[in-house]
């Protein structure tokens, strides 16, 4: 498990450090702040590669640095800094003899690509220079594959005329990360598409009784499929290498999402958490692997989710906020409150909005507020406010019209 990273001198912040959970670690804050950028260093702790581009840090004389730490097979922690050489080719110190296996680690990419890295597979003889030092799967070999993977079309066709382990897996999985138990994700017949076309396309059954090849599906479908999908592929070959080394299987399992919710219906963002990890928890039960997801969110639907569950001993919440004189970016360990509602998400910490309402309604209420604070307001200044609090689209049942009317009343308006 990645116990600690703790960064100078590199990324928005001069300083930020983490000390990550054993199970669940959610990451909140404002675009632009260093949510994938942690995501991209802490997958580069693990792996020593970097997913998409060398990470460049702040410019002489700086001195910038990387530490991490993370759990190994033997007792005890592992722990590095790395430097940054600045002499080309630019890069990050490493330490020269192997080291410690983290486990299996898996990455979600925001725009459907994914990275593995695979101890019974990647981590192998230097002189073996064909193998990958990780595997990274832009969203379009996801789907089609390469010459590592069979991609999500082929695989699954393979797997469903097999009938075997791998597709009652996936079909397990399909349904552990389904909307609802209303709308069952189910794998339908294969198809041909096209006169042209040779392949055999998987389709799902939709509720509506057609059945769709997953070509066609939704974006936030496709988005699931491939993360199951991803899953699934990821576990059943690390089994197989493992087996054919006569090594035992990673007894850890690492996954990093890149926004977790996205393109997901919000039936499907307050699942997907729960839902993840019960996947990952039953392909993995039956090895003793421990899992551990780091996921970065907008969403409040899935900040409300994790309540239910949230354990302060296996799960944190970090939150990036620019704030400060003179402003700068602070990661902060936020203690986790159970806020019930989603709208008390919103003007939480995490999001940090001043209400749920529209702008438009926000601006008019604020306006409100400054002419109830006022000593002698008067009747024009009130029914001026009062027309804008009706553009605004505030709704009747919205609770601020009862305190707005009094007001009125008491300034002898008929409201």
């Amino acid at each position: 498990m990645l116990e600690a990273l703790r960064l100078e001198n590199v990324g928005p912040a001069p300083k930020m450090d983490m000390e990550l959970a054993p199970r669940l670690n959610l990451i909140t804050g404002d675009n632009g702040l260093g949510k994938s950028f942690l995501l991209d260093v802490a997958w580069w702790a693990l792996t020593r590669t970097w997913a998409r581009g060398l990470v460049i840090p702040a410019l002489p004389p700086a001195e910038p640095k990387i530490q991490y730490q993370y759990t190994k097979a033997t007792p005890g922690s592992y722990t590095y800094t790395s430097t940054f050489d600045r002499t080309p080719p630019e890069r990050w110190s490493v330490n020269n003899g192997r080291p410690a296996i983290p486990g299996l680690v898996l990455y979600a990419h925001v725009d459907g690509g994914f990275s593995v890295w695979d101890p019974a597979r990647n981590y192998w003889r230097a002189d073996v220079s064909e193998r990958p030092s990780a595997y990274l799967f832009p969203a379009n070999e996801v789907w089609q594959g390469n010459k590592h993977c069979e991609g999500l079309i082929r695989d699954w066709g393979s797997w469903q005329r097999e009938k075997g382990e791998a597709q009652r897996i996936l079909e397990n999985v399909l349904q552990v990360l389904s909307p609802s138990h209303r709308e069952r994700i189910q794998p339908g017949e294969l198809r041909k598409l096209t006169v042209d076309d040779p392949l055999r396309y998987p389709t799902l059954k939709m509720p509506y009784g057609a059945e769709v090849a997953v070509i066609h599906a939704s974006a936030g479908m496709r988005r699931i499929l491939a993360l199951a999908y991803l899953l699934v592929w990821a576990w059943q070959e690390h089994l197989a290498a493992s087996q054919l080394r006569g090594d035992d299987p990673a007894r850890e399992v690492i996954f990093l999402i890149d926004e977790i919710e996205a393109h997901l219906h919000p039936e499907w963002q307050r699942r997907i958490v729960p839902a993840i990890l019960e996947v990952m928890a039953a392909l993995t039960g039956s090895h003793n692997s421990r899992v551990q997801l780091i996921a970065v969110t907008h969403s409040p639907l899935v900040m409300a989710s994790a309540e239910p569950f949230f354990d302060v001993e296996k799960d944190a919440w970090f939150d990036l906020d620019f704030d400060g004189d003179p402003p700068q970016v602070h990661l902060r360990k936020r203690d986790f409150v159970r806020h019930g509602d989603v709208s008390n998400w919103l003007t939480s910490e995490a999001f940090d909005l001043k209400s749920a309402r529209s702008l438009e309604g926000e601006t008019a209420i604020d306006h409100a507020r400054a002419l109830l604070r006022k000593p002698a307001p008067t009747l024009e200044q009130a029914r001026a406010i009062d027309e804008e609090l009706r553009r605004a689209g505030l709704p009747d049942i919205d609770p601020f019209w009862v305190r707005w009317g009094y007001f009125m009343e008491k300034l002898g308006a008929s409201t």
